[in-house]
């Protein structure tokens, strides 16, 4: 009976451990993108970006808090330049879309002003998800702008998901406007 006593105590133990184990494996693991440890294309960390993504999408694991407010920022001018438009669950950058930033960039790169790429999604999805999918949007059209000799040092990214929609109808129509990515213009 004693043997059976310690031996339900050394498992409870044991199973206490590995719950602890795995909830302060989770906080390390706040910072990565939903799509695994990727920082350099989802959350942008490596890559010079200024947001985090979601960790373990569809897990209920809360969303970490960004720095999106320097995109907001009085000094930021947001309406230069028109949006980057995305296909449905898509961060590739089309043909169709490429003329704009290379617009962005000979602009950029003729004065001293650095770029905030600023990624957004229609309401569909959920948050951790919608977040990540706004990130490699930003990172994208930062890859592009990268490509056209603007540098690295000069862009930061952040995503806002969902949040912030150009057209809050629930229609095909409102969707694809809201699926984009923004520059704002740091002076």
């Amino acid at each position: 009976m004693i043997l059976r006593t310690l031996t339900h105590s050394v498992l409870l133990a044991a199973l206490a451990i590995s719950t602890t184990s795995c909830a302060s494996w989770k906080k390390k693991k706040k910072g990565a993108g939903i799509y695994g440890n990727d920082s350099d294309f989802v959350s942008g960390t490596s890559l010079g970006g200024a947001s985090g993504s979601g960790s373990g999408a569809g897990l209920g694991t809360p969303l970490p808090e960004r720095s999106g407010s320097s995109f907001l920022a009085s000094n930021v001018d947001r309406r230069r330049f028109a949006p980057v438009q995305f296909g449905f669950d898509s961060f590739v950058v089309s043909p169709a879309e490429q003329p704009k930033v290379s617009a962005v960039a000979a602009a950029v790169k003729a004065s001293k002003d650095s770029i905030i790429l600023a990624g957004f999604t229609d309401e569909r999805g959920t948050p951790e998800y919608n977040r990540g999918l706004g990130e490699r949007r930003a990172q994208a059209v930062r890859q592009v702008l990268i490509g056209n000799g603007v540098s690295s040092d000069r862009i930061q990214t952040v995503s806002f998901g969902a949040e912030m929609p150009v057209d809050a109808s629930s229609n095909e129509s409102a969707w694809t406007k809201n699926r984009r990515a923004e520059f704002g213009i740091s002076k």
